[in-house]
């Protein structure tokens, strides 16, 4: 395996095991939730670990990536089904908002139009006031169109690749995959920028995940982070299984 490689599954790995750590953590949290004193400490507490372990996983595959962008782009070390539904190396920052909609069990559509009563006294994610479904979806608005951009920015990168001086190249070798310096230079280039366009996206995924937690109660953002963790953790295990079963490891 090589030396970038290596790195990249021992950063994911340790990753997925953290998320267990956490989730095991949160989940406790949440069992034991019967004094408000405590929670006020204990809860906080709780979300910014999992927002600095986050914060943490974007820098060290920052540092990899950075040489070796597109393995990023549909990693091996991700089951096939995780990487069917990857959005720039990671994924979508709107999915942490979508899956606060399935919590809360509502079309999104009909989501602000239904709830137009505030409450003083909500726990969960299920049970959000109309205040902050509204702010939800200001951020979910907000980042839909900012997604966009990077989608479009993608695109023009990925047509790059059918552009000069590599399709010129490519036109002109005796061999297939002949040894070339201006391709070697130009497709570092094109490898550079998608490093950029990935660490783009891992600034809105951090960044959409810490406008929601200021969004949530601090119970709520536990609530939904056990979640989050637990479908990740879970589309990874479902992911392990299919792949077995098609004979794809």
């Amino acid at each position: 395996m090589a030396g970038s490689e290596h790195r990249s599954v021992y950063c994911f790995k340790e990753w997925m095991r953290l998320q267990a750590q956490d989730l095991d953590e949160l989940l406790q949290a949440l069992a034991q939730n019967t004094d408000n004193n405590k929670s006020e400490h204990v809860f906080p507490q709780l979300v910014e670990k999992s927002i600095t372990h986050f914060q943490d996983y974007m820098d060290k595959r920052s540092n990899i990536y950075h040489g070796d962008a597109s393995a990023y782009l549909g990693p091996r070390w991700c089951t096939s089904l995780e990487n069917s539904s990857l959005w720039i190396g990671g994924c979508r920052p709107t999915s942490f908002i979508r899956l606060i909609y399935a919590l809360v069990g509502l079309e999104v559509k009909s989501l602000i139009a239904e709830l137009t009563q505030s409450s003083t006294s909500r726990n969960h994610v299920g049970q959000l006031s109309a205040i902050q479904l509204s702010m939800i979806n200001n951020l979910h608005m907000k980042t839909v169109k900012e997604e966009d951009k990077m989608t479009s920015r993608l695109a023009s990168l990925q047509e790059d690749i059918t552009d000069q001086p590599i399709s010129i190249v490519a036109k002109g070798s005796r061999q297939v995959g002949e040894p070339n310096g201006e391709v070697e230079h130009a497709l570092d280039k094109h490898d550079a920028s998608m490093a950029d366009i990935i660490e783009e996206a891992d600034k809105l995924r951090l960044r959409t995940l810490k406008e929601l937690m200021n969004i949530l109660t601090p119970v709520q953002a536990v609530d939904f982070l056990a979640a989050s963790k637990k479908l990740h953790l879970c589309i990874h295990e479902w992911g392990k299984k299919r792949d077995h079963k098609h004979g794809r490891n």
